[in-house]
Order: structure tokens, then sequence, then C-alpha cells
């Protein structure tokens, strides 16, 4: 009823003191900067001394998100309406941590010292930990009003007295805690030591407030994702969920789906290296359904055919501030890269795009792609290797290319795009493309002609950083026509240890006779972009 009468009382405020804007915090960045330095000439710094420029900087950033995050917190703990208690308090900290700067003097640590806030016992060759040696470890985390608010427990492999160990301490310091990264911790114990352990981890941080949990390299399967349920479902505000090489099966998955009670934050998803199938992949797209916020997606080699595939490529269509998606070496097939292409149209933020290894084949190629053309419009990756993509697709790609200024890598690599698709692809990235590092095309039973046009469009570019076309049809004269191109900058041309030069079936008009190679780029030499 209190905390009720709280929140409205907050609601009625017009004017909000808390939370400041990002200029605000960098103005007072600036200001906390002048403090350190000799220019404010203050008593203080005559007293204790000043700090040079890079110094004062580093400091004064880490002052101004120190005193943040304290205000921020007493803000939520304690609504006043309009936020000025958590201003004074900002204000307040900010200048307590300023003079303990200025105390320490020019050659001091910097604020680290007195404010650590990140515990991290991952350093070091993986090992298991008992008892004795988790008390000594976890000594800093005992200390009073110690100010961790992320702690890394991975590579270290908790045995049940070690986990009694850290029991009590989560429960000690679980309400000022941020972000848990448990991957890796219980590698090598039994099953049923495993899960007690996984237990009483997920029983001792239970209601606390987490932005990123990271469960990762656990083999959870889905007893494992149970044992984390008194965790999972106490979370309403996470923003970050990694489960990669977790053994999420179709169960596990379900698992998931059932236990986290609200997804509405999360910014980042990632399933990397799972055994989700197709059926499991349902279940994770009615989590991803439940996630409109999500900008970083990964389900990559997660064993996801075509139903799987339809189900998330469909549930991707509420994640409309999407930046990056991650679905490489899954079974997707025709029937899911249609309906990826759907889905693509209505996400206008991406970036990063990696669809490697979905046997897409040219119609789920051309969906994508053309629907790429008319959204992303800040495309910096794209990568779709290995779907035996044909140079029937290759307008489509090329034009969708065309437009796409940002791009900086293009991973086009085990086709089948032959001369006919490289060189109208090349001629894509010949207008400006100025931010352009990366092109792959190798195994694409690329010749002469394909490999000498690509060659001529990236040597140019200014910044580019690797062109690789082994494993190809190149001929050995065609190799030393690149290799002359490159001979300021041998190291941007990668190798061609796998060509092939006496490759291919020779039934393409495109073989290494040079005749042949010039009359396929000629012919394709006047080509517009998007003509299909």
């Amino acid at each position: 009823m209190e905390s009720t009468a709280l929140k409205s009382q907050r609601q009625q405020f017009s004017i909000k003191l808390w939370p400041p804007s990002q200029n605000t915090r960098q103005m007072l960045v600036q200001r906390i900067i002048g403090n350190l330095t000799s220019n404010s000439n203050s008593i203080f710094t005559q007293k204790y001394g000043s700090l040079n420029e890079n110094e004062a900087e580093d400091s004064a950033i880490q002052i101004e998100d120190v005193a943040f995050d304290i205000a921020n917190k007493h803000y939520e703990i304690e609504p006043d309406g309009d936020g000025s208690s958590a201003v004074q308090l900002y204000a307040k900290e900010c200048s307590k941590l300023i003079l303990e700067v200025l105390k320490r003097g020019p050659a001091s640590e910097k604020v680290n010292a007195f404010r650590e806030t990140f515990f991290d016992i991952s350093k070091g060759p993986r090992a298991f930990i008992e008892a004795d040696e988790a008390e000594e470890l976890m000594r800093p985390l005992k200390e009073q009003k110690n100010s961790y608010t992320k702690i890394r427990f991975s590579n270290r492999s908790f045995g049940l007295g070690a986990a009694c160990v850290a029991e009590p301490i989560l429960l000690s310091i679980k309400d000022q805690l941020k972000e848990v990264d448990l991957s890796d911790f219980i590698a090598g114990r039994p099953e049923t030591e495993a899960l007690e352990v996984m237990n009483i981890f997920s029983t001792a941080l239970e209601g606390s407030i987490l932005k990123s949990l990271n469960l990762s390299n656990n083999a959870l399967g889905e007893k494992g994702v149970r044992a984390f349920g008194a965790l999972f479902r106490s979370q309403h505000t996470l923003e970050e969920l990694y489960l990669m090489n977790d053994g999420i099966s179709e169960d596990a998955a379900r698992a998931v789906c059932d236990l986290i009670p609200s997804t509405e934050k999360l910014r980042i998803l990632q399933f990397h290296n799972n055994m989700t199938g197709d059926e499991g992949a349902l279940a994770i797209s009615e989590v991803v359904k439940r996630s409109p916020l999500v900008e970083d997606f990964r389900c990559s080699s997660t064993r996801i055919g075509s139903k799987g595939g339809v189900a998330l490529s469909e549930s991707l269509e509420t994640c409309t501030q999407l930046k990056k998606l991650d679905l490489r070496d899954n079974m997707f097939g025709v029937e899911a890269g249609v309906a990826l292409g759907k889905a693509f149209s209505k996400l206008t933020d991406l970036k990063e795009v990696y669809l490697s290894y979905l046997n897409l084949e040219d119609e789920g190629a051309i969906a994508i792609t053309n629907a790429l053309k008319e959204s992303a419009p800040l495309l910096e990756v794209l990568e779709m290797a290995g779907n035996d993509i044909t140079a029937e697709a290759a307008p489509t790609i090329a034009s969708a290319l065309a437009v796409k200024q940002h791009l900086t890598k293009l991973n086009l690599a085990e086709n089948e795009l032959k001369d006919e698709g490289a060189i109208q692809i090349g001629k894509a990235l010949d207008e400006d493309h100025l931010q352009l590092v990366e092109v792959d095309m190798s195994a694409n039973s690329i010749r002469r002609a394909g490999a000498r046009l690509l060659a001529q469009v990236v040597v140019q570019k200014p910044g580019f950083k690797l062109l690789n076309i082994d494993e190809n049809f190149i001929s050995d004269e065609g190799i030393d026509e690149v290799k002359e191109m490159f001979k300021k900058c041998p190291n941007v041309l990668g190798s061609f240890d796998d060509n092939d030069p006496e490759g291919g079936d020779g039934d393409d008009g495109s073989g290494d006779d040079e005749d042949n190679d010039n009359e396929l780029e000629s012919k394709l030499k006047n080509l517009e972009v998007g003509q299909e």
C-alpha cells in the first residue's frame, strides 16, 4: 500500500530531476576534471596538489559513474517524487570522491583504489575449487560496505563445500549485484553434486535485481535450467541473458520459456551451440516474441530446421530494435529463408547479419536480400556463406549491396556464384563503399575474370584489409595479375594455397582460356546494379 502511494506520488510531478540526461552527466565530468587539475586553483589543489590531464580525465569518468550508481540506487529504493534528494546525493558523492582522489595525490591509484566494482576469480588455469580455497578467494566479498556490483565465478568448478562457503556471502551482497557470470562453474562435477551446487547459488541469488546473467558452458539441460528456477523466476529487469553451450534441448528451452517471468527489458539474448531443434525453437520463439527491445540475438549452431526456423523468423518481426542477428549453422532451408526475408522488411536498425550455412539456396537468399535492400540502411556486416547460392541470385544480392554504403564486411564464401555472380557483386561494390574492409568470395568456382574484377574493385578502397578468393579455379596467369595489383599491399590479399587452376568442369563459358575470361567480363562490364 505504502509503495503504491509512493509511485502515485511520483507520477504527480511534471518535472523530474532524476535521472540526469547524458549531456548533463558529461558536463559534470568536465567540471570534475577542472576540479582535479591546476585549472581550479582551489584550496584543496593548493593543499594536496593536482592531477595531470590524463589522470584527471580517467578519475573524473569513474567518480561520476560511482556517484551516479549510488544516487540511482537511492532513487530506486526511496523514491521522492522529483528526484531532488537523489540529485543532492549525486553532488555530495562527487565532492567526496574528488577530495579522496586529491588526498591520494597525482601518483596515487585512481578511483578504483577505493571503489572496486568487479570481482573476478576466473583468471588462471581452469581448476576445481573446494571450501578452503573458496574461503580465501571470496574474502574481499565479506568486507563491510564493499562496492562490488559484478561478479564472475567462471573457469573454477565449484564443489558442494565451496558452494556452501559462497552461499552466505552471496546472500549478504545480492541486493547490490547487477551482473552475475556463472559460466563454466561446475565443470567435471557429478550430476547430483552439480545440480545441488546450482540450487544453492540459485537460492542465494534469488530476489537480486540483475541486469546481466551468464550461465553459459554449464551443460545445464532441463534439470540444470530448473535448478536455477528460483533465480529465473525472481528476475524482472534482465537486460542480458547468456545460455550458450548449455545443452538447451527441447525440454530445456520450454523450461527457460516457462521460468523467466519477464523479458520486456532484454537487449541481449544468446543461445549459441545447443541442441535445441525445431521443437525447442518454438519455445525460444515465444521468448523472442516477448522481448521487443532485443538488439543482439544469437541462436547459431542449434540444430534448428525449417519448422523452427519459420517460427523463429516470424517471432523476430516484433524485435524492431534488433541490430545484430546471428543464426549461422542451422538447417533453415528455403521456407525459413523466405520467412526471414519478411521479418527483415521490419528490422530497419540491423547492422550485423550472420546467415551462413542455413541451406537458403537462391530463393531464400533472394527473399532476404530483397528485404535488406529496402531496410537496414546502416548495414555493416553481411555473411551468407555456404548456402548453395548461384549466379541466379547475384543480381538481387548485387542490387542490395549497391545501396549499403556503410558495409564493412561481406562473406559469400562456399557458394556457386562463379565468374558471372562474382563480377556482378564486384560491380555493386565499385562505387563508393569507402568503409569496406573485408570481402570473402572463396570457394565459389571463380576463375580469372571474376578474380581480376574483384581485385580491381577492392584494392582501391582506403583501409581495405582482406580479400579472400582462395579455393577457386583461378589460372596461374590470373593469380599473377591479381598479385601485381596488390604489390604495394601484399598482406591485404589472402593466400592461394588451396586454389585449383585446373579445377572445374569447364562448361560454363568462363574457363581458364583468356579469351573466354575477357568475353565474360566484357558482357558484364556495363551491367547496372539492380538489373534483373
